[in-house]
């Protein structure tokens, strides 16, 4: 089991649109998200910064990287796109942080 950590970054005055449309995710994405190897997912919002923070355990890595090539994927990053800076696919603008500790 790999532990991901990343940032994303949350346009200012969407802080509620963002928990409103996470509280109500889709059924099919929490689906594809478990069939490809992920759980305990979480995002934390610092509401100073505007920066997500996400976490989550996956088992399966290669399918993780193949989450972008699914519509239902494509599709809720559309859905997305007018709340977060975003790549050009729509896809949000993210960086990945390096785990410096764990406590089991």
């Amino acid at each position: 089991m790999k532990r991901i950590a990343f940032k994303m970054f949350l346009l200012r005055g969407f802080e509620e649109e963002y928990k409103k449309r996470h509280a109500e995710i889709w059924t099919e994405l929490k689906e594809l998200l478990k069939d490809s190897g992920v759980s305990s997912y979480s995002i934390f919002l610092d509401e100073e910064t505007n920066i997500l923070f996400g976490v989550l355990d996956c088992s399966n890595e290669q399918k993780y990287k193949d989450l972008p090539s699914h519509a239902v994927m494509q599709k809720w990053w559309e859905y997305n796109k007018d709340l977060m800076e975003t790549n050009e696919d729509h896809s949000p603008k993210s960086v990945g942080l390096e785990d410096v500790f764990y406590l089991k």
